[in-house]
Order: structure tokens, then sequence, then C-alpha cells
């Protein structure tokens, strides 16, 4: 069984950086979309960056464009999401994902990921 771990977490004020990583317990070559998703409290799950294994083709949800960037190390087996000028709103649970659909409609789909990580606390101070 595949095992997702998340770190880098943390509380930074508004405008800092953060960068997640997602360690993987095996290589897996052939896994579809690596995601990132985000949860606050009362708010629903979303999508926030994803990439294509076969591609490299990145997505991003347009809250975050232009200030989040996804990357995957394949010989390391991790997935990067480097947080910049964060903000306040951008405060919730972050979680990883693997082995997902691709796709402009596709990869927000949380349930479809066959591996999910349990998270990181990110917290942004105003």
């Amino acid at each position: 069984q595949v095992q997702l771990v998340e770190s880098g977490g943390g509380s930074v004020q508004a405008g800092g950086s953060l960068r997640l990583s997602c360690a993987a317990s095996q290589s897996a070559p052939r896994w579809n979309c690596m995601s990132w998703f985000r949860q606050a409290p009362g708010k629903e799950r979303e999508g926030v960056a994803g990439v294509s294994s076969a591609t490299g083709h990145t997505y991003y949800a347009d809250s975050v464009k232009g200030r989040f960037t996804i990357s995957r190390d394949n010989v390391k087996n991790t997935l990067y999401l480097q947080m910049d000028s964060l903000k306040p709103e951008d405060s919730a649970v972050y979680s990883c994902a693997a082995n997902g659909p691709c796709g402009s409609g596709s990869w927000t789909r949380y349930d479809h990921y066959t591996y999910r990580g349990q998270g990181t606390q990110v917290t942004v101070s105003s």
C-alpha cells in the first residue's frame, strides 16, 4: 500500500512563503495526476494544483495562479508545492493525492485519486 506523507506546513505572516513536500513510500512512474488539495474549516475541499506524470502539464486553481508552483521529483518520489505571496485566505489543511484523473475538468476530483495523504496545516496571519 502506497503511503503519502506531507510536510512543510506551519504558520507564516501574509506575504510570506512556504514549501510543502509530499513523499511517496514507493515510486510509481505510471501514476496519472498528482495534486494538492486544501480544506479550510467550514469549507469544501478544493483542488489547488495538479501535475500530469505523462506530460508534465500543470493545473492551478484561479485563486493561486501566479503565486503557487507545483513540481515533482521522480527520483525522490516527492511532490512539492511552493507557495509565495501567501494570504490569510490560503489558511487550510493541505493534502496531496496521487494517481488521479488529469485534464482541466478532471484533476480536481479528489475522490477519484487512488492515494491520499493525511495533510499538513498552513496558517497565514494578517
